[in-house]
C-alpha cells in the first residue's frame, strides 16, 4: 500500500529527529545523517512551498469573499433601481438580461386539485 505524502513527510521528520538525537555521528546505508539531509531538501522545499501555496489560496478565498460580499450588495441596489425605474421596470428586457424573471413570464403559483374521483383507482375485481 501506498503512503500518502503527509506519513512520508511526517516519517521523514520522525527518522531525521531520532537519528540527531540518538545516533548523530553515525552513518547508516553508507550515508551520514548530513548526507541524508541533501537527499530530503528538495522533498522538504516542495513541502514548504506547497503550504505557502495553500495559505496564499486560503488568503485569495477570503479576499475573493469579502469582496463579493460588497458587490452583492452593490448589484442588489441597482437591480432595485431597474425594477424602479418608469423606463425599464420589472418587466423589461434589461431586468432579464441581468439574469431576472420578466413579470409577464412570471407563474401565477394558482394550482387546482385534481376532481375527486379522478385520483382514485377502480376497485379490483373478485
Amino acid at each position: 500500500m501506498r503512503s500518502s505524502p503527509k506519513d512520508i513527510g511526517d516519517k521523514i521528520e520522525r527518522m531525521e529527529n531520532a537519528w540527531e538525537e540518538l545516533a548523530p555521528n553515525k552513518s547508516f546505508g553508507g550515508m551520514t545523517l548530513a548526507e541524508f539531509r541533501t537527499y530530503t531538501a528538495p522533498s522538504k522545499a516542495a513541502r514548504a512551498r506547497l503550504a505557502d501555496l495553500d495559505a496564499q489560496t486560503t488568503e485569495a478565498q477570503a479576499d475573493r469573499d469579502r469582496g463579493d460580499s460588497v458587490v452583492l450588495v452593490k448589484a442588489e441596489l441597482i437591480v432595485n433601481g431597474v425594477r424602479a425605474d418608469p423606463t425599464e421596470g420589472p418587466d423589461s428586457a434589461l431586468y432579464e438580461a441581468m439574469g431576472y424573471t420578466r413579470k409577464s413570464d412570471r407563474k401565477s403559483g394558482l394550482t387546482r386539485k385534481a376532481g375527486s374521483g379522478s385520483s382514485t383507482p377502480p376497485p379490483a375485481p373478485k
